[in-house]
């Protein structure tokens, strides 16, 4: 199962900046209609600018550098019988470069195309609350996948355990997969391309980032200020409308089994106790629509309210972002197009949604110490082992923070909006992440608790942007020094004064006090 979005993002000094996209979580309104009619212009704008781009991607002059070949042969066997598509980080259908790719094979050798998901029983901390919204979410697949004559399997188990003995059922000429730089999902793809024929080529492509992580840099980028110009002047390259995912015209010899969604429940190890939220809807056509709504009503203050956690000013997209629900690239196609209206937001969500996300992925791309105090720049690991045995003024074990049960409001209100909702502001995940590493007894036990809680309520943990928002709050990752104090030593503080500095503290905590939870 696929990760996805972050936290704070901070550069090279000045205020930290907030994450794309927080929580004023909207709740469905009784103006639909209006709404709705709002949606279907954004669906058929979207079509057509596909369909301008090219009537399929075998017209498209589709960018090879997407691509990566991980295995050593790249020629099609000649009896294949078949494409296979293997979806892991994006699950969409459309705006989907892997997709695209597989479809772009299958199309120059005239095979039918199939599409699978592989279902792991468990994946780190992730509860029922993730694999519900990602399971409703391939239900959309499924049936999208259906009325483009593309088969979708649903494979219960590892990857390793399940995918070579597929490819050699169906007689599949080759493999394209998706890109995920975290250790467990590049686990996956080495141990299938350990267990594939030889003969059957697999390739990878970076259908999550808009520059391909790979392209952006060759090693790890120090902060935002040395990726950025890195990114930008790829972006002219990269950032381009796609070619719809067509009916596919080469029918499969067999069809896909019927799914059957609850025995994939059923199949599950996972903790059942951290319920769905209500406010989010999983699934590309809600995602779109919750992008839609942002540019309607939340795009014109996002430069100015962002890092207001009473004001809706975020884009709430991150869930949908981190399970490639819904593509980064199309959300900023979409808000690009505000740009003269909206100069300052929409600079703002490409440096957050582009340039700090591609940051993170980078980040875990190429440090594998990425969920770790070792992963941290030597200037921050010195700073934190020189103050590790000072005096803490509280000291929390994880149930205590877990419940929201310290003797900060605010953070207990921020913690509480987390369990509650799945998704916790972004300016708030800085303050959160900073007052656990002041609150517990080591730098290193911060940063567990910090993950754990993270990974296990947030919609988007398990995610990169959620390892270096951990990490640049703790450990003061893409973040320089500043003036030294008790515990943090020269990672950069935030305190309670600071926020009510910023908003209206008190209207936030009411918002979420304790007993609200409990009704």
């Amino acid at each position: 199962m696929p990760q996805k979005k972050g936290k704070r993002k901070a550069g090279q000094g000045g205020e930290p900046e907030a994450e794309p996209d927080a929580t004023e979580l909207p709740r469905l309104s009784p103006k639909r209609s209006k709404k709705e009619a709002a949606m279907k212009k954004l669906e058929e704008a979207v079509q057509e600018a596909r369909r301008k781009a090219a009537p399929s991607v075998q017209e498209f002059k589709y960018n090879k550098k997407r691509v990566r070949l991980i295995s050593q042969g790249s020629d099609l066997k000649d009896n294949a019988k078949c494409i296979l598509y293997w979806m892991s980080r994006d699950q969409r259908v459309q705006d989907n470069w892997a997709f695209l790719y597989a479809q772009r094979l299958a199309l120059k050798q005239e095979l039918p195309l199939h599409a699978c998901f592989c279902l792991v029983p468990k994946f780190l901390d992730a509860t029922i609350r993730h694999y519900g919204f990602m399971l409703r979410g391939l239900q959309e697949v499924a049936e999208e996948c259906t009325e483009l004559n593309i088969p979708f399997h649903l494979l219960l188990g590892y990857a390793k355990d399940v995918l070579p003995t597929f490819v050699v059922r169906h007689g599949v000429g080759g493999v394209v997969t998706d890109f995920c730089p975290l250790r467990v999902p590049q686990q996956w793809v080495e141990d299938v391309r350990e267990r594939l024929p030889e003969d059957v080529p697999f390739a990878q492509v970076d259908a999550h980032n808009i520059v391909p992580c790979w392209v952006t840099s060759p090693k790890q980028e120090y902060s935002a200020r040395t990726i950025r110009s890195k990114i930008h002047s790829q972006l002219p390259e990269f950032l381009t409308e796609f070619p719809p995912v067509i009916q596919h015209p080469y029918p499969p010899s067999t069809p896909a089994e019927p799914i059957a969604w609850e025995a994939c429940y059923s199949s599950l190890q996972v903790d059942c106790t951290v319920k769905e939220v209500e406010w989010a809807t999983p699934g590309t056509a809600a995602g779109l629509a919750v992008l839609q709504s942002f540019i309607a009503e939340r795009l014109k203050s996002f430069g100015s309210h962002r890092n207001d956690p009473n004001k809706a000013a975020l884009s709430n997209l991150s869930p949908w972002f981190h399970f490639g629900q819904v593509s980064t690239q199309r959300a900023i196609l979409q808000v690009q197009k505000h740009h003269r209206k909206y100069k300052e937001s929409v600079d703002i969500f490409v440096e957050e949604a582009v340039v700090r996300r591609e940051l993170a992925d980078n980040f875990c791309y190429y440090n594998k110490n990425y969920d770790s105090v070792q992963g941290a720049y030597d200037w921050a690991q010195t700073t934190l082992k020189l103050h590790a045995k000072d005096k803490r003024p509280f000291l929390y074990e994880l149930q205590e923070l877990e419940q929201g049960n310290t003797h900060d409001l605010l953070w207990n209100a921020a913690q509480l909006q987390m369990v509650r909702e799945g998704k916790m502001h972004g300016f708030l995940r800085m303050y959160w992440a900073k007052k656990i590493l002041e609150w517990t007894r080591s730098p290193e036990e911060a940063l567990q608790f910090a993950i754990y809680l993270n990974d296990r309520y947030e919609l988007d943990g398990r995610d990169p942007n959620g390892y270096v928002g951990c990490l640049w709050s703790i450990c003061g990752v893409h973040d320089q020094g500043w003036a030294e104090r008790a515990v943090f030593g020269k990672i950069r503080y935030m305190n309670y004064a600071g926020c009510k500095r910023k908003f209206d503290v008190v209207q936030f905590e009411r918002r979420y006090a304790p007993c609200k939870l409990n009704k």
